[in-house]
């Protein structure tokens, strides 16, 4: 049946789809424990986000929010994580900003600082690698990760190419 989804153009609709997605990218990578241990790489925190280089991404028309990526913040670690600055921003003008890692290979995500309006960054206290689930409050990270860095047609693998999709989301992603 996930042949026929992917082969067919049709894009993850529903928690049921994404998980199917979700599997075929990840498969059973996460439960194999006879591989060499994952280690994540020491990263610093980018510079505040400038203006000129918020980059819009598109997450479907579930929310009224504006979000967007510094394509500067945007690298592809030794680890394999794609780490960015995101942007969220409300109809009345709230602003949130964060950094964070998205790991294509578990289809998990950290968050690991929270932007202050002084520039500086204020380390966040859950720190840890969460699954990215497809709902109306964690969207934005289902779209990065199905439509952007980690599609099931393949996968960025340097910070070139995921800052490359970034504009118009990764061309091998499945089409809507």
């Amino acid at each position: 049946m996930l042949l026929f989804v992917l082969s067919s153009g049709a894009r993850a609709a529903g928690p049921e789809d994404y998980e199917l997605l979700r599997k075929s990218i990840v498969g059973d990578r996460a439960d194999n424990f006879d591989e060499k241990p994952w280690v994540e790489i020491q990263h610093q925190l980018p510079p505040a986000p400038d203006l000129k280089h918020l980059i819009s991404i598109d997450v479907g028309a579930l929310s009224d929010n504006t979000f967007m990526i510094d394509e500067q913040s945007v690298t592809f670690g030794a680890d394999e994580v794609v780490r960015y600055t995101l942007v969220v921003t409300s109809p009345g003008g709230a602003r949130n900003v964060s950094y964070e890692g998205m790991r294509c290979a578990t289809a998990e995500r950290r968050l690991y600082a929270f932007g202050r309006p002084d520039g500086s960054w204020a380390k966040a206290r859950n720190s840890q690698w969460v699954k990215i689930s497809e709902n109306s409050l964690n969207r934005h990270h289902a779209a990065l990760f199905r439509d952007y860095f980690c599609s099931a047609g393949g996968t960025v693998s340097d910070t070139e190419g995921a800052r490359r999709v970034l504009p118009k989301g990764n061309p091998a992603a499945v089409v809507r």
